[in-house]
């Protein structure tokens, strides 16, 4: 089982120095890859459930802001050699999926082929509001957006013609490093979520789940992938622990749930930097 590290880029406390010192700690200390998340603005008040919290809120601060995706992976692969490089998650249908492929394959291109692509469909209808976005069938249109993007990543001259979006010959340069195309992650632990890693995903992201809950979902999976002539050992399962302490008899217990990776998100003590937490993280847990 690999370990990868997911950091928790907000603003104030990410400028460039933080940013930067965590990347190269993730790098330098052995983590598989380093993931970070997506939202391009918060509320007080959220009229829609968050699924990870008990209370259905997301739990940051008022003041806090997640650092735009894209432009802070190209960043992060500016600063680090080896480690992946992961969007947990991108939230596809509140984007435009010709911007969204175009920023994919240029931080895939600039780091050398090291972009893992995690995706889901959002649960904040007030973000999408924000962004001019349509809430209905986000569902329906994240799986034609992908369909979309895959032409735009292989194809020499591409076009398309779908229910939610057309889009009329043309060429994007440059193609992703990796082929066919980054590695799909589809985050979510529900019956639709699971269905999206069969149909379209080279992995699943697996999120608050305990090494119990773990396994029963993959199982689950498993009937899913049989029935559509897949099998699990095509796909990495990432899982994304609840809050809590992490050691390596915990993650010898998501191993034999059958974890094929384990993203860990560093906690900080008061006034410990994001980079010293990384390492205090990578002590406790690497090697395995």
């Amino acid at each position: 089982m690999r370990v990868g590290v997911f950091a928790l880029l907000n603003h104030p406390g990410a400028d460039r120095e933080a940013v930067l010192a965590a990347g190269r700690a993730a790098d330098a200390c052995g983590f598989h890859s380093l993931w970070i998340g997506e939202h391009a603005v918060l509320f007080d008040d959220y009229r829609s459930a968050y699924p990870y919290a008990p209370d259905g809120q997301l739990p940051l601060p008022r003041e806090a802001g997640m650092l735009e995706l894209f432009t802070t992976l190209a960043f992060l692969a500016a600063c680090t050699e080896r480690i992946r490089l992961a969007s947990g998650i991108c939230i596809l249908p509140q984007r435009n999926p010709v911007l969204t492929a175009k920023e994919a394959a240029n931080v895939d291109w600039l780091s050398g082929g090291r972009l893992d692509l995690g995706l889901g469909i959002g649960w904040s209808r007030q973000e999408f509001e924000a962004l001019g976005a349509e809430w209905p069938h986000r569902a329906a249109r994240s799986e034609e957006y992908v369909a979309l993007m895959k032409r735009l990543w292989c194809e020499e001259l591409s076009s398309f013609e779908g229910e939610f979006y057309r889009l009329a010959p043309c060429r994007m340069h440059p193609k992703p490093v990796q082929k066919p195309h980054p590695p799909l992650y589809f985050g979510g632990n529900s019956e639709a979520a699971l269905g999206r890693v069969v149909r379209l995903g080279d992995g699943w992201l697996a999120l608050g789940l305990s090494p119990e809950d773990l396994a029963r979902h993959r199982r689950q999976l498993g009937k899913l992938l049989e029935r559509e002539g897949r099998s699990l050992a095509q796909l990495d399962v990432a899982v994304m622990p609840p809050p809590g302490p992490l050691d390596r008899a915990r993650l010898a217990r998501y191993r034999d749930a059958g974890a094929t990776q384990l993203v860990a998100a560093p906690a900080r003590a008061r006034g410990e930097s994001l980079a010293a937490a990384i390492e205090r993280l990578a002590a406790a847990l690497l090697p395995l």
